[in-house]
């Protein structure tokens, strides 16, 4: 690129970004509050609920999964989606379809997930459903992310 293009964010892109700088204020508010982790766990099931269509159902799923096969990842939204934290750092987190108006909906996972495997491995998978097959993948994901 050349040094005087400039370089510009999609709409969507920059809405993720507000979202973030949204959450930091309330998480600087939060520190130290007794209902901090309910106030965490709230928000990021209201953030869910705002989803519609297949982007609902598979965040509902994953999030069921992650409390049920991960409880000691705390659940937060990060940059406006669905996120599981170890130490503060988004661990696993649900990228639904809509928010960059993409095909599918993905399950991503950060550095501190424990996948390595090797010299290379994923860090994202696209999720269209969630049935059985994909449910024992998705538990074993998130097991071995959760450390």
């Amino acid at each position: 690129m050349a040094t005087d293009e400039k370089v510009s964010f999609s709409a969507e892109e920059r809405a993720a970004m507000k979202e973030y700088a949204a959450e930091l204020k309330a998480e600087k508010k939060r520190k130290g509050t007794a209902d901090k982790a309910a106030q965490d766990e709230a928000d990021l099931v209201a953030k869910i609920a705002e989803l519609t269509g297949d982007d609902r159902v598979l965040a509902e799923k994953v999030h069921a999964l992650v409390r049920e096969h991960a409880p000691e990842l705390a659940p937060k939204t990060w940059y406006g989606m669905p996120a599981y934290n170890r130490d503060g750092r988004a661990i696993v987190f649900f990228q639904p379809a809509s928010k960059f108006k993409a095909r599918y909906s993905t399950l991503g996972f950060n550095d501190g997930a424990q996948l390595d495997d090797g010299a290379m491995w994923p860090t994202s998978y696209a999720l269209t459903t969630i049935g059985p097959a994909e449910e024992r993948k998705l538990i074993e994901l998130i097991r071995r992310a959760a450390g």
